[in-house]
C-alpha cells in the first residue's frame, strides 16, 4: 500500500451549499492527514479559498448534463486518474457521478458517492438517472432521513456487497462560534441593514425557492403581528433568488398584501454568515419539503441561537426538540407564529441555557472534524 492515499473529489460547482462546503473541508482535511487531495469542478466561489499548496484544483465542465459531455468527462477523468494514480474517486452529484462511474470502471479504481438530497423523479428514466448515486463501492447518506429515502426508493439498485452508511454532515464550529464575533461587526451589519437596536430580529436564511417555505413564513409573520401587536420586530429573508425573479416578485407582493413593508427585509447575500446569526433573536427553517440535512438548523445551534424548524427531514435528527431548538408542524403558519411568539417571550436565562445545550449538541454530533474523520476512515477501509 502506498504511503499516501490519493483521493479525487468531483463536484459540479464549489458554491456555498452543504455538499460544496463538505467537499472543501474534506479536501483540506485529507492533506493534513498525509493524503494527496484533488478536486475536479467547473468553478464556484469556494475555489477562491482553496489552499492550492494543499489541494490541487482541476477545472473542467463536469456540471454539464448532456450525455455526450458526460461521456467526454468520463474519458477526461480516466486520464486524470491514470496520470495522477488516483486511488479513490468521490462524486457528489449525479451528472459527474455518471462520468466517475464510467471512469472508475475503465481504470478499476474505487468509487464513492454521497447521496446529498432527495432527488426528484417523476418517471422511471429520471429515477434511473438518480440511481447512479447508489452504484458506487461506498454509498454515504448525509442523514438517517436520506438513508431511509434510499432504501425506500432505490433498494433495487443497491447491490448487497456494496457498503451503505450514514455520515452526518458537519460544520466548522470554530467559524460558527458566537465568541468570535466582534461587537463592532454586529453594529455595522445592523447599520447596513437599517435595523434599529430595539427591534427583535427573525432570520430566515436560504435560497429563494418555493419549498423553503417563504410564503408560509410571511403568513406566520402576518399572524405574529396580531398575536404580539406591541412587539417591535423585523423579519429578514436572507438568500439569493438564483434567477427565480417571478418567485421573488410573488414574495414581494405578499409582503405588500400582508402589510409587512415595515417588518420584512430581503437581503441577497452576506459574506460572513455567523454575524447574521449573531444579531438575530430567532432563526427559522420553514421548509415545506424535507431537508436532507438542515444546515441552517445546525449552524444556528452552533451560534447558540434559538432555531425553529419544520418537523420533517434532517432537522428532526439535528434538533433535540425543546432542548436545543424547536420543531413545528411543517407548512402550518399558525404553529410557526405561535412558536416564534413563545421564544420571543422567553427569559434571557432560559435562552442562554438552550443556546449552550445547542452548541454542545453540534460539537458532539455535527462538527466538521467528525465528518471528515469518519469519511477518511471509510476511505482507508475501502482501499484496504
Amino acid at each position: 500500500m502506498p504511503t499516501k492515499l490519493k483521493v479525487l473529489q468531483v463536484i459540479p460547482k464549489l458554491g456555498s451549499g452543504g455538499a460544496e462546503t463538505g467537499c472543501f473541508d474534506l479536501a483540506h482535511y485529507l492533506y493534513e492527514n498525509n493524503c494527496s487531495s484533488y478536486i475536479v469542478t467547473s468553478g464556484g466561489e469556494l475555489t477562491n479559498y482553496i489552499n492550492k499548496r494543499k489541494v490541487k484544483l482541476i477545472r473542467f465542465p463536469v456540471h454539464l448534463k448532456n450525455p455526450i459531455m458526460i461521456l467526454l468527462n468520463a474519458i477526461f477523468l480516466s486520464l486524470i486518474i491514470l496520470i495522477l494514480n488516483i486511488d479513490i474517486v468521490h462524486a457528489r452529484s449525479r451528472a459527474p457521478a455518471w462520468s466517475c462511474l464510467l471512469a472508475t470502471k475503465i481504470t478499476r479504481r474505487k468509487f464513492v458517492t454521497t447521496f446529498h438530497g432527495t432527488y426528484n423523479f417523476k418517471s422511471s428514466i429520471k429515477k434511473f438517472y438518480n440511481s447512479v448515486m447508489v452504484r458506487s463501492d461506498l454509498i454515504i447518506a448525509g442523514s438517517n432521513f436520506i438513508f431511509s429515502h434510499i432504501k425506500e426508493h432505490y433498494s433495487k439498485y443497491v447491490k448487497p456487497q456494496k457498503k451503505f452508511l450514514v455520515i452526518f454532515r458537519g460544520i466548522n464550529t470554530e467559524y460558527f462560534d458566537p465568541k468570535k464575533i466582534k461587537e463592532s461587526d454586529k453594529i455595522l451589519l445592523k447599520k447596513k441593514w437599517k435595523i434599529q437596536n430595539d427591534k427583535k430580529i427573525i432570520l430566515l436564511p436560504g435560497r429563494l425557492t418555493y419549498w423553503k417555505g417563504h410564503e408560509m413564513f410571511l403568513e406566520a409573520i402576518s399572524k405574529l403581528k396580531k398575536i404580539m401587536p406591541d412587539k417591535e420586530f423585523v423579519a429578514i429573508i436572507l438568500g439569493s433568488d438564483q434567477g427565480r425573479n417571478i418567485y421573488k416578485k410573488k414574495l414581494i407582493r405578499l409582503v405588500d398584501q400582508f402589510r409587512l413593508i415595515n417588518n420584512v427585509i430581503f437581503v441577497e447575500n452576506i459574506k460572513l454568515m455567523p454575524i447574521a446569526y449573531e444579531i438575530s433573536d430567532v432563526v427559522i427553517s420553514a421548509s415545506i419539503e424535507p431537508e436532507s440535512f438542515g444546515r441552517v438548523s445546525v449552524e444556528a445551534q452552533s451560534m447558540e441561537k434559538p432555531i425553529i424548524a419544520s418537523n420533517i427531514g434532517g432537522s428532526k435528527e439535528t434538533i433535540i426538540n425543546d432542548k436545543t431548538g424547536f420543531l413545528f408542524e411543517a407548512g402550518n403558519s399558525n404553529k410557526l407564529s405561535e412558536r416564534i411568539a413563545e421564544i420571543l417571550n422567553l427569559s434571557e436565562v432560559t435562552l442562554n441555557g438552550i443556546g449552550a445545550e445547542a452548541r454542545k449538541n453540534v460539537i458532539m454530533k455535527f462538527n466538521v472534524e467528525k465528518m471528515c474523520f469518519s469519511t477518511y476512515s471509510e476511505y482507508k477501509k475501502l482501499f484496504n
